[in-house]
Protein backbone atom coordinates (compact mmCIF):
# COMPACT_ATOMS: atom_id res chain seq x y z
CA UNK A 1 0.00 0.00 0.00
CA UNK A 2 1.15 3.40 -0.53
CA UNK A 3 0.11 6.76 0.06
CA UNK A 4 0.19 10.27 -1.83
CA UNK A 5 1.70 12.94 0.23
CA UNK A 6 1.16 16.81 -0.17
CA UNK A 7 1.76 19.94 1.74
CA UNK A 8 2.62 17.36 4.78
CA UNK A 9 -0.97 15.89 4.71
CA UNK A 10 -1.90 12.23 3.10
CA UNK A 11 -4.19 13.24 0.12
CA UNK A 12 -4.72 9.56 -1.12
CA UNK A 13 -4.44 5.52 -0.33
CA UNK A 14 -3.20 3.27 -3.20
CA UNK A 15 -4.02 0.11 -2.44
CA UNK A 16 -3.46 -1.47 -5.89
CA UNK A 17 -0.39 0.23 -7.85
CA UNK A 18 -2.04 2.19 -10.90
CA UNK A 19 -1.13 4.85 -13.04
CA UNK A 20 -2.07 8.21 -11.21
CA UNK A 21 -2.08 11.94 -11.66
CA UNK A 22 0.22 14.00 -9.40
CA UNK A 23 0.25 18.22 -10.45
CA UNK A 24 0.10 18.30 -13.97
CA UNK A 25 2.16 14.55 -14.76
CA UNK A 26 0.53 11.07 -15.14
CA UNK A 27 3.27 8.40 -13.84
CA UNK A 28 2.51 4.75 -15.50
CA UNK A 29 1.83 1.99 -12.74
CA UNK A 30 5.05 0.28 -13.42
CA UNK A 31 6.87 3.28 -10.83
CA UNK A 32 5.78 1.45 -7.81
CA UNK A 33 7.95 -1.58 -9.19
CA UNK A 34 11.02 0.13 -10.55
CA UNK A 35 11.66 2.97 -8.98
CA UNK A 36 13.41 3.25 -5.65
CA UNK A 37 11.81 4.89 -2.44
CA UNK A 38 13.84 7.76 -2.75
CA UNK A 39 12.49 8.55 -6.36
CA UNK A 40 8.95 7.69 -5.37
CA UNK A 41 9.25 10.03 -1.91
CA UNK A 42 10.68 12.75 -4.46
CA UNK A 43 7.40 12.73 -5.78
CA UNK A 44 5.14 12.54 -2.59
CA UNK A 45 4.35 8.51 -3.04
CA UNK A 46 5.28 6.87 0.48
CA UNK A 47 4.91 3.30 0.73
CA UNK A 48 2.78 2.59 3.99
CA UNK A 49 4.63 1.03 6.83
CA UNK A 50 1.98 -0.79 9.32
CA UNK A 51 2.63 -1.02 12.60
CA UNK A 52 0.59 -3.80 13.88
CA UNK A 53 1.44 -3.32 17.54
CA UNK A 54 -2.13 -2.53 19.21
CA UNK A 55 -3.94 -4.68 16.93
CA UNK A 56 -5.07 -7.42 18.81
CA UNK A 57 -7.17 -10.86 17.82
CA UNK A 58 -10.60 -9.71 16.85
CA UNK A 59 -12.40 -12.61 18.09
CA UNK A 60 -11.52 -11.37 21.56
CA UNK A 61 -10.98 -7.14 21.05
CA UNK A 62 -12.25 -4.78 19.37
CA UNK A 63 -10.14 -2.64 17.39
CA UNK A 64 -10.37 1.39 16.43
CA UNK A 65 -10.18 2.19 13.00
CA UNK A 66 -6.87 2.20 11.73
CA UNK A 67 -4.85 5.58 11.25
CA UNK A 68 -2.51 7.03 8.74
CA UNK A 69 0.31 9.60 9.87
CA UNK A 70 2.87 11.21 8.23
CA UNK A 71 5.94 12.46 9.89
CA UNK A 72 9.86 11.92 9.31
CA UNK A 73 9.15 11.40 5.81
CA UNK A 74 7.22 8.43 6.56
CA UNK A 75 3.27 7.41 5.89
CA UNK A 76 2.44 4.94 8.77
CA UNK A 77 -0.63 3.08 9.54
CA UNK A 78 -1.48 2.10 13.10
CA UNK A 79 -4.23 1.07 15.60
CA UNK A 80 -5.10 3.19 18.64
CA UNK A 81 -5.51 0.77 21.89
CA UNK A 82 -7.93 -2.22 21.32
CA UNK A 83 -10.59 -3.08 24.32
CA UNK A 84 -11.17 -6.55 25.44
CA UNK A 85 -14.80 -8.09 24.31
CA UNK A 86 -17.50 -9.09 27.75
CA UNK A 87 -17.03 -12.11 29.03
CA UNK A 88 -20.20 -11.78 30.63
CA UNK A 89 -23.78 -11.60 29.12
CA UNK A 90 -25.35 -8.51 29.59
CA UNK A 91 -28.40 -6.98 29.09
CA UNK A 92 -28.68 -3.99 25.93
CA UNK A 93 -29.34 -0.67 27.31
CA UNK A 94 -30.57 2.46 25.34
CA UNK A 95 -28.71 5.43 24.31
CA UNK A 96 -29.54 6.57 27.92
CA UNK A 97 -28.09 3.64 29.63
CA UNK A 98 -31.87 2.53 30.53
CA UNK A 99 -31.82 -1.84 29.97
CA UNK A 100 -34.61 -2.69 26.46
CA UNK A 101 -37.76 -3.67 28.03
CA UNK A 102 -38.44 -6.14 26.42
CA UNK A 103 -34.56 -7.04 27.53
CA UNK A 104 -32.17 -7.87 24.75
CA UNK A 105 -29.35 -10.36 25.92
CA UNK A 106 -26.00 -9.84 24.50
CA UNK A 107 -24.06 -12.75 24.56
CA UNK A 108 -20.68 -12.55 26.18
CA UNK A 109 -17.73 -14.65 25.18
CA UNK A 110 -18.08 -17.10 27.55
CA UNK A 111 -21.48 -17.90 26.12
CA UNK A 112 -20.12 -18.19 22.62
CA UNK A 113 -17.49 -20.09 23.44
CA UNK A 114 -19.50 -23.00 25.33
CA UNK A 115 -21.95 -22.90 22.73
CA UNK A 116 -19.20 -24.32 20.24
CA UNK A 117 -18.29 -26.75 22.94
CA UNK A 118 -22.07 -28.19 22.51
CA UNK A 119 -22.38 -28.04 19.01
CA UNK A 120 -19.17 -29.44 18.95
CA UNK A 121 -20.08 -32.58 21.19
CA UNK A 122 -23.02 -33.14 19.90
CA UNK A 123 -21.86 -33.11 16.56
CA UNK A 124 -19.37 -36.06 18.11
CA UNK A 125 -22.33 -37.55 19.71
CA UNK A 126 -24.99 -37.70 16.85
CA UNK A 127 -23.03 -40.80 14.89
CA UNK A 128 -23.60 -42.99 17.57
CA UNK A 129 -27.28 -42.05 18.64
CA UNK A 130 -28.65 -44.82 16.94
CA UNK A 131 -27.17 -47.17 19.09
CA UNK A 132 -29.01 -45.72 21.97
CA UNK A 133 -32.30 -45.17 20.61
CA UNK A 134 -32.26 -48.91 19.35
CA UNK A 135 -31.49 -49.73 23.32
CA UNK A 136 -34.71 -48.26 24.33
CA UNK A 137 -36.82 -50.09 21.34
CA UNK A 138 -34.76 -53.45 21.38
CA UNK A 139 -35.44 -55.29 24.68
CA UNK A 140 -32.58 -57.25 24.24
CA UNK A 141 -29.80 -54.81 22.79
CA UNK A 142 -27.48 -53.48 24.56
CA UNK A 143 -25.33 -50.57 23.41
CA UNK A 144 -21.79 -51.44 23.06
CA UNK A 145 -19.34 -50.95 25.76
CA UNK A 146 -16.45 -48.95 23.53
CA UNK A 147 -19.36 -46.70 22.17
CA UNK A 148 -20.82 -46.18 25.93
CA UNK A 149 -17.35 -44.96 26.79
CA UNK A 150 -17.04 -42.58 24.14
CA UNK A 151 -19.70 -41.20 24.62
CA UNK A 152 -19.13 -40.67 28.07
CA UNK A 153 -15.64 -39.73 27.60
CA UNK A 154 -17.19 -36.89 25.32
CA UNK A 155 -19.61 -35.35 27.80
CA UNK A 156 -16.88 -35.33 30.46
CA UNK A 157 -14.50 -33.17 28.18
CA UNK A 158 -17.51 -31.32 27.38
CA UNK A 159 -18.20 -30.54 30.63
CA UNK A 160 -14.41 -29.90 31.50
CA UNK A 161 -14.08 -27.35 28.88
CA UNK A 162 -17.14 -25.43 30.02
CA UNK A 163 -16.04 -25.24 33.38
CA UNK A 164 -12.50 -23.88 32.39
CA UNK A 165 -14.34 -21.37 30.07
CA UNK A 166 -17.06 -20.39 32.72
CA UNK A 167 -13.20 -20.02 35.19
CA UNK A 168 -11.59 -17.35 33.12
CA UNK A 169 -11.99 -13.76 34.72
CA UNK A 170 -10.32 -12.05 31.77
CA UNK A 171 -9.97 -12.44 28.03
CA UNK A 172 -6.54 -12.71 27.86
CA UNK A 173 -7.15 -15.93 30.21
CA UNK A 174 -9.83 -17.14 27.75
CA UNK A 175 -8.25 -16.69 24.66
CA UNK A 176 -4.79 -18.46 26.44
CA UNK A 177 -7.28 -21.51 26.45
CA UNK A 178 -6.88 -22.38 22.73
CA UNK A 179 -3.42 -21.44 22.38
CA UNK A 180 -1.40 -24.42 21.14
CA UNK A 181 2.07 -24.49 22.26
CA UNK A 182 4.51 -27.25 20.63
CA UNK A 183 5.81 -29.91 22.68
CA UNK A 184 9.50 -31.27 22.89
CA UNK A 185 8.01 -34.78 21.82
CA UNK A 186 6.30 -32.49 18.65
CA UNK A 187 3.24 -32.76 20.05
CA UNK A 188 0.50 -29.85 19.82
CA UNK A 189 -1.25 -29.11 23.08
CA UNK A 190 -3.38 -26.32 24.95
CA UNK A 191 -4.89 -25.68 28.29
CA UNK A 192 -8.69 -26.16 27.28
CA UNK A 193 -9.72 -29.64 27.25
CA UNK A 194 -9.48 -31.76 23.72
CA UNK A 195 -12.71 -34.08 23.16
CA UNK A 196 -11.80 -37.71 22.22
CA UNK A 197 -11.24 -39.14 18.85
CA UNK A 198 -13.94 -40.22 17.41
CA UNK A 199 -14.31 -44.17 17.16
Amino acid sequence: MYAIVEDNNITKLITNPRSIVIGDVRYPAKIFSVWSSSELNAIGIYEVITNSSNFKDQAYYINTNEQYNYADNQVTRSWGTATPKTLEDENATDEEGVELNPVVVIEGLKTQKKRIVKQQASGLLAPTDWYVIKATEVADYNVPENVTTFRTDVRTKSNEMETQIDACTTVDELKALYEYTTQEDGTQTRPLAEFPKEI
